[in-house]
């Protein structure tokens, strides 16, 4: 077949012209001669390609170039017709996701109308208090329809490929808005030029944009670092902190310690964040996360990462331990190939701890375990007994007074792979319900949560089918992935009379539950993720200086519920 054919330049004709796709998207205005230029071929073959294209309907010839046929194709439109190796969409989704990672609800936020910028439009959907402003026609479309957050346009004239506004007139509107971080991207990117476009209105607008945004992130693939392209419009030194992915020279990444600019590498499988360094000694933390997925980890890292940003001196490598013990034995591995001097270990699987820290202890790192013990390893997290206590007596009140202190069945939502030390926050449940309730129903039934809502829901609904005349059900839970998936189980049963349920960790998971006073998610004690990052640091600091520390560290507790939770996470005014 013709199309299988490779060129000169190693691409097939179809490759070649799904290319000429993607760089349209990317950046309008492309003429023959650029694109003969950068595929390094005649400009007849760009002319013949762009032809074909147009009787595909896939774009729309112009003098002396092309442009997409629909002026509002989105990137993921693109990405689903062009292989990733392609379009480096996978790239820009990694970038987009840990730039998301550094948005604080109840911000305002500027987003440019960069392809990269616009894969972070999906994670904005965890946040309830943001404000959006753009000057990306797609980009503001693609918002309106996930999301719910007021979202400002910039105005003015439209640019040729139809997807973005470029000129000065709409900026009389940012005058009286208070944006707190823009995030944007480029053409080329160099230390001594800065971010630059090719279009000089584009850039005349980004760079006006910016001017009173205390806060610049910069998401950046590796391909266009280096490159420099027709003009600036922000300085290297404005630029809070910068975005790319591993593909990255690694002497990029001395320069930009050298100039003090914050740097995170976005890998496939690691993360690195190279932050600038303070006046102490630098070192390299790993951190392996129990799971990107779940809510609660998820601020865990965040903290974590802010944590370290804040101090200035540490590299931080973030790995993913997936809820497998196999998985975090493998990523202990990445992390000591790393040479980390310490690293955070937040894994699920008690069993296979002894492996892990083998691992560690072999190569000399010391090692702090989140909220899961691990034998050799400082222990920080949760005081489990006394977090399960708070919960098991505010269930017992609840049930004392709503229900005259009748339960037909007592359901755990238990973990068995965390192993003993978690189990505590069960049994204080159980005794704080026993405390108050003076015994506990002879029904009790154990199901394992799997540490996900999905599993919880799944055992919950089946335990429903089973005793369908029961009315006061009564649940404890491992923590609040189990707690909701009881709920989304006995609300799809149409039974959410029927149950009341406490949770574990007080995550944002269910904070709109806990402030519906309707809910019969009653509460959850909270552990507070989201101050982990600080305490954890302040610990491994002490470790790295030899310092003296205590066995285990633990967190204050208190138990969320309808009367106080905006105390703690206040909603929007």
């Amino acid at each position: 077949m013709i199309d299988g054919t490779r060129t000169m330049n190693g691409l097939t004709i179809f490759e070649r012209r799904q290319n000429i796709l993607r760089l349209l998207a990317e950046q309008p205005g492309l003429k023959v001669g650029d694109m003969a230029e950068i595929f390094q071929v005649a400009e007849g073959t760009i002319r013949n390609d762009l032809n074909a294209l147009e009787s595909e309907e896939k774009l729309r010839r112009v003098r002396g170039g092309a442009v997409l046929a629909s002026a509002l194709v989105s990137e993921v439109e693109i990405a689903n017709r062009i292989p990733a190796t392609v379009t480096h969409a996978e790239i820009k989704q990694r970038i987009a996701r840990w730039a998301a990672d550094t948005i604080e609800d109840g911000d305002t936020i500027l987003l440019d109308a960069s392809s990269t910028v616009r894969f972070m439009v999906p994670h904005l959907q965890q946040f309830t208090r943001l404000t959006i402003v753009t000057n990306g026609l797609e980009t503001a479309r693609q918002v309106a329809q996930q999301t719910s957050h007021p979202l400002l346009l910039v105005g003015g004239m439209v640019n040729r490929s139809g997807n973005a506004t470029t000129s000065l007139l709409g900026l009389e509107m940012l005058k009286n808005l208070h944006i707190r971080t823009a995030y944007v991207s480029c053409v080329g990117f160099d230390l001594q030029t800065g971010m630059t476009e090719r279009l000089i209105d584009e850039a005349q607008l980004k760079e006006a944009m910016l001017a009173s945004i205390p806060r610049i992130m910069a998401l950046v693939g590796s391909n266009k670092i280096g490159g420099v392209s027709t003009i600036p419009f922000v300085a290297p030194e404005r630029i809070t902190h910068f975005f790319t992915d591993s593909d990255v020279p690694a002497e990029f990444i001395e320069q930009m310690r050298q100039a003090k600019i914050n740097l995170t590498v976005c890998g496939e499988n690691t993360v690195r964040s190279f932050t600038v360094e303070g006046d102490r000694p630098k070192f390299t933390i790993g951190f392996a996360n129990q799971s990107e997925t779940l809510p609660f980890a998820v601020d865990v890292r965040r903290s974590l990462e802010r944590a370290a940003a804040d101090l200035g001196n540490i590299d931080l490598v973030v790995t993913d331990n997936r809820l497998s013990g196999g998985e975090a034995l493998r990523v202990a591995d990445k992390l000591i190939q790393r040479n980390i001097d310490l690293a955070i270990e937040y894994q699920i699987d008690y069993k296979a701890g002894n492996l892990i820290m083998n691992k560690f202890q072999q190569a000399g790192i010391p090692v702090i375990a989140v909220d899961i013990p691990m034998v050799g390893a400082t222990f920080f997290g949760v005081d489990n007994y006394r977090a399960g206590y708070m919960a098991g007596q505010a269930l017992g009140e609840w049930v004392a007074l709503l229900w005259n202190g009748r339960i037909d069945h007592l359901l755990v939502l238990e973990e068995p792979r965390a192993g003993s030390l978690p189990e505590a926050r069960i049994q204080g449940q159980l005794d704080g319900l026993q405390e108050v309730l003076h015994q506990l129903p002879a029904m009790v039934h154990h199901i394992d949560c799997g540490n996900t809502s999905a599993i919880s829901e799944t055992g919950v609904t089946e335990l429903l089918h089973r005793v369908p005349d029961s009315h006061h059900i009564a649940v404890i839970s491992f923590n609040d992935e189990a707690a909701f998936g009881a709920l989304q189980a006995a609300r799809k049963a149409n039974r959410e009379s029927d149950i009341v349920i406490v949770g574990q960790g007080a995550d944002r998971l269910v904070h709109e539950e806990i402030r519906n006073p309707q809910s019969r998610l009653i509460g959850s004690t909270a552990y507070m993720p989201e101050r982990y990052g600080e305490k954890l640091m302040d610990l491994a600091f002490k470790i790295l200086k030899g310092e003296s520390v205590p066995p285990a560290v633990y967190m204050n507790h208190l138990f969320i519920n309808a009367d106080n939770i905006d105390l703690y996470y206040p909603t929007a005014d």
